[in-house]
């Protein structure tokens, strides 16, 4: 189990985060990137997966920007509510967020950052922008940046079923990351829709393309992260 402790910005305000230390090897650290709805229970349990698997795992809280402490569920409600929050919060202030989060555990070694649905995009972009491995789950919003060559390697998870996210659209970033020079791109693809990796959610979760996306997530890690 992990514990909350305060995360200095790149502004003056301190936000929340969910930090998991590794367990037995220390693999790296990894930056994990929540979805639409706050580090909730589900982006806890994840942090505390990855940290069983040898991996230090931190969750920064980006909604403490315009209010402490939110937790969603998955009801209609909670998703206008986390859209209206993902406005606020901006893609520029989570990506400084992510930079500190990975500062904050630098003391695990190479650091990577893996992200699921609002946090797919932000996860592509840290590999664009900030330079870190990453791994995008289901990004919705990926297509808008798939200009941006990526300066680290990148691994993509997309459900086939997924109706946020049609096959033109992962046909697309084939077209922009595969067969090209510069770091290495994977994209799969699973019989599931939107949110298969969400557990706690009967309705989204498929354990079959969860378990195969968790086992490619960790063995890209494990080649990215090593020598930590």
């Amino acid at each position: 189990m992990g514990s909350q402790i305060n995360l200095n910005t790149s502004g003056m305000q301190c936000i929340g985060a969910y930090l998991a230390p590794a367990k037995y090897a220390r693999k790296g650290g990894l930056v994990v990137v929540q979805e639409i709805f706050g580090v909730n229970a589900h982006m806890r349990s994840v942090c505390d997966r990855f940290a069983e698997h040898g991996y230090t795992a931190i969750a920064p809280a980006f909604f403490d920007h315009v209010e402490s402490g939110v937790e969603l569920d998955y009801g209609a409600e909670a998703f206008a509510r986390g859209r209206a929050l993902v406005g606020e919060v901006g893609i520029e202030r989570a990506l400084a967020d992510v930079a500190s989060a990975a500062e904050s555990i630098r003391s695990a070694g190479r650091i990577g950052v893996v992200g699921y649905c609002w946090g797919g995009t932000i996860a592509l972009l840290s590999a664009t922008r900030l330079g870190l491995p990453a791994v995008s789950y289901y990004g919705a919003r990926n297509v808008s940046f798939l200009e941006e060559p990526p300066r680290a390697p990148v691994q993509f998870h997309f459900g086939e079923r997924d109706a946020s996210i049609p096959a033109e659209a992962v046909q697309r970033h084939r077209e922009a990351y595969l067969q090209k020079d510069g770091p290495q791109v994977d994209i799969y693809t699973y019989p599931a829709g939107h949110a298969f990796n969400r557990d706690i959610d009967a309705s989204h979760y498929d354990a079959g393309s969860a378990k195969l996306a968790l086992e490619r997530t960790l063995a890209f890690f494990d080649k990215h992260l090593e020598g930590t």
